[in-house]
C-alpha cells in the first residue's frame, strides 16, 4: 500500500515530447547560465560581448562570449515556454533542431579567426551543434511518435 505523502510519478499526464523538449531547454539555459560564471568558466576576465576574440572557455572546453550565452538563455526559455504544450515541444525541437544545424553549417563554413565568427564558435561548439542539430528532432520525432500509440 503507497503512503499517502508517497510521490507522484514525474511522468504522470505529461506527453514524453514535452519531457524531452523540457529537457533540452533545462540543458540550453544551463550552458548560457554557466557561461557567465567565473570558474566554471576559465579565463573569465578574456569574456568578450562577441566575436572570435572571445577567450572565456566553458568549463575549459567551449569558448563562448556573452552573445554566445544570450543565445542558449533566450533558446532555453523559448524551450521551456514551448514545452507547455504537445505541439510546441514538437516545434521547439524541431526548430531548435534546424536552427543548430544551421549553426553548424554556418560554423563550417567560417574562418574561426574571422569577425563573421560572432559566436565565439570553436571546434568543440561546432560538434555540440551537430550534436544537438540531430538529436532534438530525432528525440522530437521519436518522443512524438510514442504519444500518438497511447
Amino acid at each position: 500500500m503507497a503512503h499517502s505523502r508517497a510521490r507522484r510519478n514525474p511522468a504522470d499526464g505529461r506527453a514524453p515530447v514535452r519531457r524531452v523538449a523540457s529537457a533540452f531547454a533545462v540543458f540550453l539555459l544551463l550552458l548560457g547560465a554557466l557561461g557567465f560564471v567565473p570558474g566554471v568558466t576559465s579565463a573569465y576576465a578574456d569574456l568578450r560581448f562577441a566575436g572570435p576574440g572571445s577567450g572565456a572557455r566553458l568549463l575549459g572546453l567551449l569558448q563562448v562570449s556573452a552573445l554566445h550565452n544570450l543565445v542558449n538563455l533566450v533558446l532555453g526559455v523559448a524551450g521551456l515556454t514551448l514545452a507547455r504544450t504537445v505541439a510546441g515541444a514538437r516545434a521547439f525541437l524541431l526548430g531548435g533542431g534546424a536552427i543548430f544545424l544551421v549553426l553548424w553549417l554556418y560554423d563550417l563554413a567560417v574562418d574561426r579567426r574571422s569577425a563573421a565568427n560572432l559566436l565565439a564558435v570553436d571546434r568543440a561548439g561546432t560538434w555540440l551543434h551537430l550534436l544537438l542539430g540531430v538529436s532534438m528532432p530525432a528525440l522530437g520525432l521519436l518522443a512524438g511518435r510514442r504519444a500518438h500509440r497511447r
